[in-house]
């Protein structure tokens, strides 16, 4: 586990309470792909969004993270089978697996690695989902200041890795036989507070407070919240969701 970035396990509780949930119809056609649907694995599966997702399509989930902190957050599951262990060496069996799952995660990875524990625990024709989704757009004249709050403020704070993210996982090698994968939205109604909480999570705010010593989060609510109206009003906010979905053919 020594090349594991640990950008979160400091706010796993955060995480665990305020990172939108993805929509039950991407779990609903993954699990349609599957021949089978005995066992899921959802790689680096945090505080287990995911793997609650994945849950009611398949009679066992088996959810791992490299951080204690974020499984020790984790919303227990009776089908959900929740450990510690790193997206290279998962400890599952050979052809044990249906469906491998890596949500908002795969570009921490050593991907030669991953890729070749996910082709090991496959079964043939297993399905492998790596999906995420990049920044969100604000309503209205909200988007130009929430645009400049991710890109300028604390955009050198964000780890190398996120340029994947923002290219959508399009420069990724992905050796497995690829399936076209139709469009997904998270979809919230947060309200302004909500919205706050949520962007505390952001690795990079993280990173800008340790750097400099103070929490630049109050400076962009106090420019949204003449825009929003009453910040207890809940809006509808989206992100695309940007996949990679194969098929291991071995």
């Amino acid at each position: 586990m020594s090349g594991f970035k640990d950008h979160f396990s400091s706010a796993s509780d955060r995480y665990a309470a305020y990172r939108p949930a993805y929509p039950p119809a991407l779990f609903a056609w993954l699990s349609g792909l599957c021949t089978e649907r005995n066992t899921a694995w959802d790689c680096a599966s945090g505080s287990g969004q995911a793997a609650r997702g994945l849950a009611p399509h398949f009679r066992r989930v088996v959810a791992t993270d490299a951080s204690a902190e974020q499984i020790q957050h984790a919303q227990p599951h009776p089908v959900i089978d929740y450990r510690v262990a790193p997206a290279e060496a998962s400890g599952l069996a050979d052809r044990s697996i249906d469906l491998v799952t890596v949500a908002q995660a795969a570009h921490w990875f050593d991907l030669p690695r991953f890729y070749a524990e996910a082709a090991r625990v496959l079964k043939p024709g297993g399905v492998l989902a790596l999906w995420g989704y990049g920044r969100m757009v604000l309503p209205g004249k909200m988007d130009t200041p929430f645009r400049h709050f991710y890109a300028e403020t604390v955009g050198p704070y964000w780890p190398p890795e996120r340029a994947l993210v923002d290219d959508g996982y399009r420069s990724l090698d992905f050796p497995f036989t690829e399936i076209e994968a139709p469009g997904f939205l998270i979809e919230v109604e947060w309200n302004l507070p909500r919205l706050a909480a949520y962007l505390s999570t952001w690795s990079a705010v993280k990173r800008f407070q340790d750097a400099r010593g103070y929490d630049p989060l109050p400076t962009l609510m106090a420019e949204l919240t003449p825009l929003w109206g009453d910040v207890n009003t809940a809006k509808t906010l989206q992100w695309p969701l940007f996949l990679r979905v194969g098929r291991h053919l071995a």
